[in-house]
């Protein structure tokens, strides 16, 4: 078996579906298997996915592992040559898995290989390609300042809007599409489960990077990446956020040590009480103008961050 793709289900047998329809209609001239992991899904539905794609191997977690023990069990039980983790809410419009299999099989110090993600209007997507993780780089992540300035050192995205950009080293490849050689993989101790869900793709990279090899961007071909399939009531988005903070607090604690793990959560509370500032005045401003409100998603988002600071609780998807 040349190839296992391994995707993760979580509430997004929609997307899922639309997902493997794209993978048999554009990959050709491969050997690959496709392993799905229903990682507990409240929602269920994922047992149709078996009768519209028999070919499918289908495993049903008991509990909920995480994404990074969702995948790590998807690879025991898989045998390709490579591997190629795949978010659930994207869609091949190419050739994608060929070319991506293409260039890891020229290229010797390859760690992850991964495309250009685009999102569902095809825009470009920001995170396709990223820089490790610093605590000024997260503070002034705001899509208005990558979008104005892609050349800046803090993220440098100015390859994904060239057009003469085939094959670049990157620092971080995400982890909605990262393809990678089996022995890589287990050489550097597969996904950690530490982490729940976030962050575990930037550790990967991380590891990645510090065994030798090198993560490489493919821009000559695109994947669409919805984003958020699983998370769009609001409970969920709250607990997602959260969920995000603690997975970089620990990366940071991982990579960087204890004290800078509290500079960032300081600097992420000052960062969202100033969002919410703002977001309160242009509120107030829009209703004055009877323009209705600034974007309730945000206050929703920042609300969640700066409670994660001072350390008041969310509360759990459980307790709603």
């Amino acid at each position: 078996m040349e190839l296992s793709i391994v995707c993760v289900n979580w509430n997004s047998v929609d997307y899922l579906r639309e997902c493997l329809a794209s993978i048999y209609e554009h990959t050709e001239g491969v050997s690959f298997e496709i392993l799905i992991v229903d990682n507990a899904s409240p929602a269920g539905g994922v047992g149709v996915l078996e009768r519209e794609f028999p070919q499918i191997k289908l495993i049903r977690s008991p509990t909920n592992l995480g994404f990074a023990g969702a995948n790590n069990l998807g690879f025991r039980q898989s045998c390709g040559t490579y591997v190629l983790f795949l978010n659930p809410d994207t869609k091949l419009i190419g050739p994608t898995i060929s070319i991506l299999l293409g260039h890891i099989q020229s290229l010797p110090d390859a760690g992850i290989v991964g495309c250009k993600l685009l999102n569902s209007d095809l825009t470009v997507q920001l995170s396709s390609i990223q820089k490790f993780p610093t605590i000024l780089n997260q503070a002034l992540d705001a899509e208005y300042l990558r979008i104005r300035w892609p050349r800046c050192p803090l993220w440098e995205i100015a390859p994904l809007f060239a057009e003469n950009v085939k094959l670049l080293k990157v620092r971080v490849i995400p982890g909605a599409c990262m393809l990678l050689r089996r022995t890589v993989f287990e050489q550097v101790g597969m996904f950690s489960e530490d982490y729940f869900m976030y962050a575990e793709d930037i550790d990967l990279n991380y590891k990645v990077k510090h065994a030798g090899f090198a993560n490489y961007y493919v821009g000559e071909t695109a994947i669409i990446h919805h984003g958020g399939g699983s998370s769009s009531r609001q409970e969920v988005r709250q607990w997602a956020v959260v969920m995000k903070m603690n997975a970089m607090l620990q990366l940071f604690q991982k990579t960087r040590g204890g004290a800078y793990g509290t500079g960032y959560r300081a600097a992420m509370g000052t960062v969202a009480a100033a969002r919410l500032s703002i977001l309160t005045v242009i509120s107030l401003i829009e209703r004055l103008l009877g323009r209705g409100q600034a974007p309730r998603v945000a206050f929703i988002k920042w609300k969640a961050v700066l409670n994660w600071a001072i350390g008041r609780r969310e509360p759990a998807l459980g307790d709603r």
